[in-house]
């Protein structure tokens, strides 16, 4: 049997990874550092320790057998790829590394993006770091670390709203409030749920066709963001009242969240899945859209206790609409 070390494993992608890999035969391990909201299978192993405390971590993991596979779901600086290097070189047959489909060359210069599409990312610091740990580990590969690089893109579960704004947003919508859509809403946004990400991640635990390459695993569909809020619209059975704001208004409320817009979901994103599916035969997405949103509602509605309004947030919403709305009377004639 394979056994698998997931660092992390009870994130929004990797909760459905460590259930689908369990099912799937494979010895799965956990190193977490506390609690998790998501159920874990009873059928994982747990081992707690902080992972950014390298000598507890190094004792740890001494004293348990070795690893055929390692998994971390939580690198996101050099610093932290540098540790993993470090302490498992020669002590696992593979090293899979979380990227981001992020990275790829922003905006692309041709549609669909594949895994050998350029890796440039001006705007968005969170994927210039995950530039820099690919380009560590492929020079780790070179000097013989067995890597794999997978670039999920936007995958989601049922108790994260990948609303802009997020609960507070799906919040606004169930109550007639006006929502914001960035740009004109029509660029195109690729959402996969996260246990079809799972199907395709598991195919390349342990399978050595997978060792010095890179995978982006992704739904084949897209929708237009406009699309989206109109479907959480229908199965709320609500009217959609947005409004759509530029990136520059955005920016100057929050300089972050609009580096995050700019620099990932204000392109429009279409995936070519080749690759995985090459070395996966049998790996397709197969969840709609609509079911994953139907999920997400009804979570949210049985989990009220989970979820709570960003009382700050929903205030910066209605400045933004208020200033864009400003700016929409003020250029009619």
């Amino acid at each position: 049997m394979i056994r698998v070390l997931f660092i992390g494993g009870t994130g929004v992608i990797s909760s459905a990874c460590t259930k689908a890999a369990i099912e799937k035969g494979y010895d799965v391990t956990l190193l977490l550092r506390g609690l998790t909201h998501r159920e874990i299978p009873e059928q994982a192993k747990i081992i707690h320790a902080d992972y950014r405390d390298f000598k507890a971590v190094e004792k740890v993991l001494n004293d348990q057998p070795r690893f055929d596979v390692v998994v971390d779901w939580i690198a996101y600086t050099p610093e932290q790829v540098k540790f993993d290097i470090e302490l498992f070189q020669g002590k696992t047959s593979q090293y899979i590394f979380i990227s981001s489909a992020s990275v790829y060359q922003t905006p692309p210069a041709i549609l669909p993006i594949t895994e050998s599409t350029p890796l440039s990312n001006p705007y968005w610091h969170y994927s210039q770091q995950k530039i820099a740990c690919e380009e560590l580990l492929q020079q780790a590969g070179k000097e013989g670390f067995p890597v794999t690089i997978v670039r999920p893109s936007h995958t989601y579960d049922c108790s994260k709203v990948f609303l802009p704004g997020g609960f507070t947003t799906l919040s606004r919508m169930k109550n007639g409030k006006k929502v914001i859509i960035f740009g004109d809403g029509t660029s195109l946004w690729t959402l996969t749920h996260h246990r079809d990400f799972a199907a395709g991640f598991t195919g390349l635990l342990g399978n050595h066709q997978a060792i010095g390459e890179a995978f982006h695993i992704t739904s084949d569909n897209f929708t237009s963001w406009n699309q989206i809020f109109e479907i959480f619209a229908e199965i709320l059975n609500k009217p959609l009242n947005a409004v759509h704001v530029t990136s520059d208004t955005i920016a100057a409320f929050d300089p972050e969240w609009a580096a995050g817009w700019l620099g990932d979901k204000s392109i429009s994103l279409i995936f070519d899945n080749s690759k995985i599916k090459r070395i996966v035969p049998d790996f397709t997405a197969k969840i709609p859209l609509s079911t994953g949103v139907r999920e997400m509602i009804s979570w949210h509605e049985q989990n009220a206790d989970k979820t709570k309004i960003d009382p700050q947030l929903d205030q910066l919403l209605d400045q933004i609409i208020s200033v864009q709305e400003g700016i929409i009377k003020a250029a009619q004639p």
